[in-house]
């Protein structure tokens, strides 16, 4: 049997294919065929490539679109007109499927839970909404996954951090992760008091909002607008819940494992901060809405899936380009690659990726100005996976999602992947991760002795990654910079 988990017409749409149940074989975001950032339609493209892996016998679809729409009424918070899923799958073929749909909370968990290599676990959930969840603790054991906790809308640390992202005239939804990274240029004890007390009337796991956040916070005037004050007074108030958050969920329920979900567990920041009293900690590489698509399939299934790795959408077929890349690096410095299958997660793994030498001074300001985005947005050290505590002290063993942060030992001599904190969001690479990214950091260590690139995304700002062979031509011509593919 073929099933297709889906996320559509809410954010960031999504299909996932399965084979048997429990075999994924292709998940891929709409947005990468679209070129729409964060694109909460499906189109043509994206369901072509769905189907090279075979129709759909059933369709699962991410949330419970009634009782969606049920909140949505009562709360009057309808943002756009939402077709039945029967209809709206109809615009892209006409074979008669079965339809079956799967609570929001209950698809991040079990994206999560059923990816990872736990056994048992607790799971923590934490975004903007769901139907009416914001924020969920789950427990696994073998294959049962079960709701314990919750708060619901409007108490919500997802739509504060985004209303405050908002706040700083960004995009919610979208630019979350660009505050993460202005708060390491800000004062975070001057409205940390304020902010507080203006938006929260309890705090820790079991807290209360003061407002509903759904349309933002451009209200909030406080006495002087210091966007990177804002930005680090949020990531620190955010830090302390999710440190609340894990310290409740550890007390309360039995398994050492952690498993961190939601579009919330993006924050590697955060993440960095809750390790040492976990025996160990997932974290599916697609956390958000997208993930879901995956996460759909396994919460009706209640089953395991063989975890593939993250590469799972579309195909640029041939051989990693090591030695093309390689030169470049050696001689330009900098160089974009589009190889193989597309991340399926919102960060380049070395697939469709801007790769650079993290030891210029110069090179970080270089990449700025090819992507086009702010000066204060960090950078990823991807680096072979036996050489990363030689140079970070990570709080994890291994990284492959860049989920956490850690300081670097030797900055003078890789100042290119810095942040203003001093951390770095670290990249380890085996050969079980990405044969083909780990053969170019092989090679590349062999040429200078250097076990690490500067990765980050093949886009400029506001665009979704490369994807096609046609997209990296076309990035490549713009903005004149080599973007290697396999020879065709």
């Amino acid at each position: 049997m073929t099933t297709w988990g889906v996320s559509a017409q809410g954010h960031d749409a999504a299909i996932a294919v399965f084979h048997h149940n429990n075999e994924l074989v292709f998940a891929a975001h709409a947005e990468r065929y679209s070129r729409v950032k964060n694109d909460p339609e499906l189109n043509e493209h994206t369901v072509m490539d769905a189907l090279r892996y075979g129709e759909p016998e059933r369709v699962i679809w991410y949330e419970d679109q009634g009782l969606k729409w049920v909140r949505r009424l009562l709360t009057k918070s309808f943002n756009q007109d939402e077709t039945p899923p029967a209809k709206y799958m109809k615009q892209f073929y006409t074979k008669k499927v079965s339809h079956k749909f799967v609570k929001h909370h209950h698809s991040h968990a079990a994206a999560g839970y059923y990816t990872s290599p736990f056994t048992d676990a607790t799971v923590i959930v934490i975004d903007a909404i769901g139907e009416w969840d914001t924020f969920t603790i789950w427990t696994g054991e073998g294959r049962k996954l079960k709701k314990r906790f919750s708060k619901r809308y409007p108490n919500s640390l997802g739509l504060w951090y985004s209303a405050m992202t908002q706040r700083c005239d960004l995009i919610p939804n979208e630019h979350e992760y660009i505050l993460m990274g202005m708060a390491a240029l800000g004062d975070p004890d001057r409205l940390y008091d304020s902010i507080k007390k203006d938006f929260f009337i309890t705090h820790g796991a079991n807290f209360q909002s003061r407002f509903n956040l759904h349309r933002g916070c451009k209200w909030w005037n406080p006495t002087e607008d210091n966007f990177f004050d804002i930005a680090a007074a949020t990531q620190r108030i955010y830090e302390e819940f999710l440190n609340d958050i894990s310290m409740f969920a550890w007390k309360n329920y039995p398994s050492r494992n952690l498993v961190l979900m939601g579009g919330c567990a993006l924050n590697c920041v955060a993440n960095s901060k809750i390790t040492e009293i976990w025996d160990d900690i997932w974290i599916m590489p697609n956390p958000g809405d997208a993930g879901s698509a995956v996460g759909a399939v396994l919460a009706y299934n209640s089953d395991f899936v063989h975890w593939p790795g993250a590469m799972l959408g579309h195909n640029i077929v041939g051989e990693y380009p090591v030695e093309a890349v390689a030169a470049h690096l050696s001689t330009i410095r900098i160089v974009g690659v589009a190889s193989g299958r597309a991340e399926f997660g919102p960060r380049a793994l070395g697939n469709r990726s801007l790769l650079a030498d993290p030891r210029g001074e110069d090179i970080k300001d270089l990449v700025n100005q090819y992507k086009q985005r702010e000066p204060f947005r960090p950078f990823a050290p991807a680096i072979l996976e036996e050489h990363v505590h030689d140079y970070f002290d990570i709080p994890m063993s291994k990284s492959p999602y860049m989920q956490w942060v850690g300081k670097c030992k030797y900055p003078d001599k890789f100042p290119a992947i810095i942040h203003y904190d001093g951390t770095s969001r670290v990249q380890t690479v085996s050969k079980e991760d990405n044969p083909g990214f780990r053969k170019l950091l092989e090679r590349w260590y062999e040429l200078t002795g250097c076990p690490m690139v500067l990765n980050t995304s093949l886009n400029i700002k506001g665009e979704p990654l490369v994807n096609t062979r046609q997209d990296a031509e076309r990035w490549m011509m713009e903005n004149n910079l080599p973007v290697i593919c396999p020879m065709r």
